[in-house]
């Protein structure tokens, strides 16, 4: 059976064939994405699928051998066809794609679940897919990841095409220029004046101390010298302070100086009539007297820039990286008591803005996804969400971390590092724990967030950012101004829109659906069904004051889990109240009470006599009298008969 084809299908391949990615060697960056895939999802199969006009052809295949398929109906070729996550459960029982050669031939497939690679302009060029053997549901949180991983290997297909447009920009402009160069010089003498004036490349006339002596039109504009100042300028005064400039133009003196040509040097300088920065690749010959050197350049600001803004890319896809590796607390803002639907009505009503946000709370109740949800909920949500823990960073490294560095800046400046605020530009910022950063670092950061503009550590140029500020803290920062330990005009830059998180001992009724949302997810990383709590047990858990908040909660949830082993969950809540106040549930007794064996029997009857009515007497299944007595089913029907209560009463 032919696999539907898309209704742009002819305008779909033209943008697959731009990419110019069909039939290339393999790609440790797109294996990477592939075997990440595997592992996140734990499946034996991954592909990055490209989808041509007659076949499925994989830039990478984890799990098979083949190197492409047909394109056959179902699958890849019907994926592309979904705007969102395509996913069958069972692809043997799925109409959609049993006629598919993987699913009846010799792989078996069953589970399949893929996310379209899907270019700026709308077109599905393929898919990242992940594949089971063993049929399997796909939970909402998993299809998220998918689509990331999906935008990921998007990415690396766009910095693939970015480079090689820089590539040939650079030799179709060097090719032309300098053809046109090489026509004009074979003109007469007499032209002579209008070829040097005239000329599409750049070129000066240097003394050996680097005065200017003559340059040409081209050579005037890229600098932005006027015709006035050309013989009073020295070309090093357009060399910036910063310390790879300052090395290349030692460099180029000495050559000079020794009368060396020099051929294809890229140099960094600044515009002589509004300081911005340009760089140019050049060619030096010394004249035949030795009293100055010829200089011909080209404008290539545009190519750098594109080469730093793929830096940046590089830089920003390494950092989400590390996001898709990372599993976030508390996965979502989960429970409807009072106290969280208050903090949902803050973050609708601040989301739309810009303002900065400051987000309080005690250590634990889930700062950061507040931070999240603001950020997701704003017109940022396209651009990344960057993150950085204040309390982790050495004192001697916030300005860096902060703000980046240039090669060479200090010791271990190897190479240039934007900081945080550059990656995130454009998006949002989440300083954690800011009440951590230093008083002399906090004037700093106080002039970036007014002026929005930054300087790498060791470098003189300015650079303009655009970035919200979410901030958060355990801290009472009003406290801290007051104690002289955090600068009151940055204490008010940040809390333009304060917003505080309950503990979760002032919302208790969100405690059950949290602890079902944490068992669902230990079971998942345990590879285990989740385990059903008593009620017994829950009233436990609601009536602790949980000093950590929902990560303590998370925790103990997650060790009960473990603990489990398929049994019925207990919580050993024994550990110190951290908070010193004394949990709710205990009271203090004067002395232990005793109870006789004939006692214990009694209150072991009426126990299970209660639990049999209440039931109905069922003892199995969700519900049951076992799992109200937190007890094995089998044990419990034991003590029935050793008791010889009637199942039915009770009695």
């Amino acid at each position: 059976m032919k696999a539907l084809l898309p209704k742009d299908e002819v305008e779909r391949l033209e943008a697959l064939r731009r990419y110019r990615i069909l039939d290339t060697p393999p790609d440790g960056a797109f294996d990477h994405i592939a075997e990440l895939a595997a592992g996140l999802f734990r499946v034996p199969i991954a592909l990055v699928s490209l989808v041509d006009h007659d076949r499925i052809w994989f830039k990478s295949h984890r799990g098979i051998e083949d190197g492409e398929v047909g394109r056959e109906a179902g699958l890849c070729a019907s994926a592309i066809l979904s705007p969102e996550v395509y996913h069958a459960r069972d692809a043997a029982r799925d109409p959609r794609a049993q006629d598919n050669p993987l699913v009846a031939g010799p792989c078996h497939i069953r589970f399949y679940a893929a996310a379209p690679l899907r270019t700026h302009d709308g077109f599905n060029l393929g898919t990242l897919s992940v594949i089971d053997r063993v049929p399997r549901d796909l939970a909402p949180d998993e299809a998220e990841m998918l689509k990331k991983l999906a935008a990921l290997v998007m990415d690396q297909m766009e910095l693939r095409l970015a480079a090689r447009k820089v590539a040939e920009q650079v030799e179709l402009s060097m090719g032309e220029q300098l053809r046109h160069a090489n026509e004009a010089l074979k003109h007469s003498e007499q032209r002579f004046r209008d070829l040097f004036d005239e000329a599409p490349i750049a070129y000066v006339h240097e003394g050996l101390d680097s005065h200017i002596i003559q340059a040409n039109h081209t050579a005037m504009r890229i600098l932005g010298l006027k015709p006035e100042e050309v013989a009073g300028t020295f070309g090093k005064s357009l060399v910036p302070e910063t310390p790879d400039a300052q090395r290349h133009l030692r460099d180029a003196l000495e050559s000079v100086g020794h009368g060396t040509e020099t051929s294809g040097v890229v140099l960094e300088l600044r515009r002589k009539d509004n300081g911005k920065p340009v760089w140019v690749q050049w060619w030096s010959r010394p004249a035949a007297g030795g009293n100055y050197t010829r200089t011909m350049f080209i404008d290539i600001t545009d190519r750098v820039l594109m080469e730093q803004e793929q830096v940046r890319l590089q830089d920003q896809n390494a950092y989400l990286w590390e996001e898709i590796r990372s599993v976030h607390n508390f996965g979502d803002l989960i429970g409807e008591s009072p106290g969280l639907r208050k903090v949902k009505q803050q973050i609708q009503l601040v989301a739309p803005t810009d303002v900065s946000v400051l987000v309080t709370g005690e250590s634990g109740t889930g700062k950061e996804l507040v931070a999240r949800a603001v950020h997701d909920h704003s017109a940022r949500k396209s651009r990344a969400l960057i993150k950085l823990n204040c309390s982790a960073v050495p004192e001697g490294l916030f300005e860096s971390e902060f703000f980046g560095h240039v090669k060479g800046a200090f010791t271990g400046a190897l190479k240039d590092k934007p900081g945080r605020f550059e990656l995130a530009d454009g998006g949002t910022l989440f300083l954690d724990e800011i009440g951590e950063v230093p008083l002399a670092m906090q004037a700093k950061l106080l002039r970036v967030l007014q002026e929005q503009e930054l300087e790498r550590v060791g470098d003189t140029r300015t650079r303009k950012i655009n970035v919200r500020i979410i901030a958060a803290t355990n801290r009472d920062l009003k406290k801290e101004v007051e104690a002289g330990r955090f600068r009151q005009d940055l204490f008010y830059r940040l809390s333009v829109f304060p917003i505080e998180v309950p503990p979760l001992r002032a919302r208790r009724d969100d405690i059950p659906p949290l602890v079902g949302y944490f068992l669902e997810q230990s079971a998942r990383r345990l590879n285990r069904p989740a385990p059903r709590i008593s009620q017994a047990a829950m009233s436990q858990l609601t009536a602790q004051d949980w000093p950590g908040n929902v990560r303590e909660l998370q925790n103990t949830v997650e060790r009960a889990t473990i603990l489990s082993r398929g049994g019925p969950l207990h919580f050993d809540m024994a550990g110190p109240n951290v908070s010193g106040a004394p949990p709710a549930h205990t009271h203090v007794a004067s002395k232990p009470v005793l109870m006789t064996r004939d006692e214990l029997k009694r209150q072991e009857r009426n126990g299970i006599a209660a639990a049999l009515k209440q039931t109905g007497g069922r003892i199995f299944g969700p519900g049951g009298a076992a799992e109200l007595l937190g007890m094995k089913p089998t044990t419990l029907a034991s003590r029935i008969k050793v008791l010889k209560l009637n199942r039915k009463t009770g009695s």
